[in-house]
């Protein structure tokens, strides 16, 4: 059984996978990481090895602890992986990425997949055919999108991830919903487009946080899955263990 451990700035996500089935997650703080390890291991109790993909500050105290319990695996650039990567700067390529492109391998052999992850960042990822990871695309994600309209003015208002229920916002807090929301969906639409228009045969995932509330909205065909970070993470520890 296989313990998957996705830091992130604040929560870390928890998966035990029993060969490739996901069997349980959850989500905890930072600052509880080290107890609920604990309360898994005693739970699952064949749990034996893990991997970590860390792109917040996980303490090396905790990281030490966890390797002596566990046959530990550090996502990382150098880490061996199911694709070939021709990411000009692998170094600063994402662990959580790297994570996503490994999953379009293990669940869409030879085909040219399309990963985005909308969540603080909403990232494109692309793999063709030939098993060769090309990169893709960053941008800012709703969240910091609603951020950044309230930091950067004087006047406009913080507000909630809403939909938009029109086109042409009536007031200013419809105003605001209709730009980001509709400048999101019509931005992803878009890249999907000129993917297809390169490649026909385009297979296309949505995983992140805001995936649910974009599926149901966005005109193009996706496959939603919200574990598919997590599914990458087990694949790779796989990989690396036979």
């Amino acid at each position: 059984m296989n313990l998957i451990i996705d830091v992130g700035n604040t929560n870390v996500k928890l998966a035990v996978f029993k060969q490739n089935v996901l069997i349980h997650k959850c989500e905890v703080t930072l600052d509880n990481i080290l107890i609920s390890v604990n309360n898994l291991k005693k739970e699952f109790k064949d749990l034996k090895q893990a991997i970590i993909a860390s792109v917040g500050n996980l303490k090396k105290s905790d990281v030490n602890y966890i390797k002596k319990h566990f046959k530990l695996i550090i996502l990382n650039s150098s880490t061996k992986v199911p694709f070939q990567n021709y990411y000009k700067t692998p170094k600063t390529l994402g662990v959580d990425r790297i994570a996503l492109v490994a999953a379009s391998v293990y669940k869409y052999k030879k085909q040219n997949v399309l990963i985005i992850d909308a969540g603080t960042c909403i990232t494109y990822d692309f793999i063709n055919n030939k098993n060769q990871y090309l990169g893709g695309a960053i941008s800012p994600g709703i969240r910091v999108r609603y951020l950044s309209l309230n930091n950067f003015t004087e006047n406009l208002p913080l507000l909630e991830r809403k939909a938009a229920d029109n086109i042409t916002g009536s007031s200013t807090t419809e105003s605001i919903h209709s730009g980001i929301i509709n400048g999101i969906l019509c931005e992803i639409d878009g890249v999907i487009h000129q993917y297809k228009q390169k490649y026909k045969d385009l297979t296309v995932i949505l995983t992140g946080g805001d995936a649910d509330f974009l599926s149901k909205r966005l005109k193009s065909s996706i496959f939603a899955n919200s574990n598919f970070l997590l599914e990458g993470l087990n694949f790779i520890l796989e990989f690396n263990s036979n």
